[in-house]
């Protein structure tokens, strides 16, 4: 593993519907081939020239002493902090990843600040041992592990992160999930309801749409597609009592004529 090191740390993110982040890791071995956002930023931006950079990691060495600067001079005004917008807190077969984030996590808690953390790796048993105001949720588009080897290469297989998501429901965490980016009809055929049906024992669900790919925008009527999934999972949360947002761009009222002519 390889380190770098940062100025800052915690800062307020534009995600909306997040809060205060930590992005405590460069990169991500996950290799996501939507394509990933994140990965996207950091070659724009220069922090990384090559998919291969950027699916070797690199930790930030000196995370927990920027935390221990940074925490008083923020904690009023944190609500709370995810973990992570653009890397993976408990990135699959990475220990040294995921053992940071338990302290970063731990380190928050102490200072009253809750966590939320999201993943496509597997979610550590250890955290029952962290705050129960904490939330922890994993990324599921699909049920299909054909799928996840094409487009998640290194992540964790879909079974095991909802097995690893449900342990800590059962043992008293709020969880959620993330079905975003959604892939449209034309991209993977797949049974939505069987997908919502194996996750209804959490307590939200985020749906969103794909972006960035210019087949999913070319499936005909892709905006139609997604309005009507998004109804699915609006009228599914209120059936089973869970909690849904629905990204911004996902649903959108559109008239019949647009249809047509599209």
């Amino acid at each position: 593993m390889k380190y770098i090191q940062r100025k800052s740390l915690l800062y307020k993110t534009k995600v909306e519907y997040g809060d205060y982040t930590i992005n405590h890791v460069q990169g991500c071995s996950h290799g996501c081939l939507y394509p990933c956002y994140a990965m996207l930023m950091a070659k724009r931006f220069g922090r990384v020239k090559t998919y291969e950079e950027w699916c070797e990691p690199l930790i930030v060495e000196n995370a927990l002493e920027l935390l221990d600067k940074e925490i008083p001079l923020l904690k009023d005004k944190i609500k709370f902090v995810q973990l992570c917008f653009t890397t993976d807190p408990f990135m699959y077969k990475h220990n040294e990843i995921c053992d940071l984030s338990i302290k970063i996590i731990e380190k928050l808690n102490k200072n009253n600040i809750k966590c939320t953390a999201l993943t496509k790796g597997i979610l550590p048993k250890s955290l029952i041992n962290t705050s129960k105001e904490n939330e922890f949720g994993i990324t599921l588009v699909s049920l299909k592990e054909g799928f996840r080897r094409e487009v998640e290469p290194g992540a964790s297989q879909y079974i095991e992160r909802i097995k690893s998501l449900k342990f800590l429901h059962d043992y008293g965490f709020k969880t959620w999930i993330s079905i975003e980016p959604y892939p449209t009809p034309n991209i993977l055929e797949q049974d939505f309801n069987e997908l919502l049906n194996t996750i209804s024992f959490t307590n939200k669900i985020i749906f969103g749409r794909l972006n960035y790919n210019s087949k999913s925008t070319s499936y005909k009527n892709h905006m139609l597609f997604y309005n009507e999934l998004s109804k699915k999972v609006i009228d599914f949360c209120k059936e089973n009592n869970i909690l849904y947002h629905i990204k911004k761009g996902t649903l959108i009222e559109i008239d019949d004529r647009e249809l047509r002519i599209s």
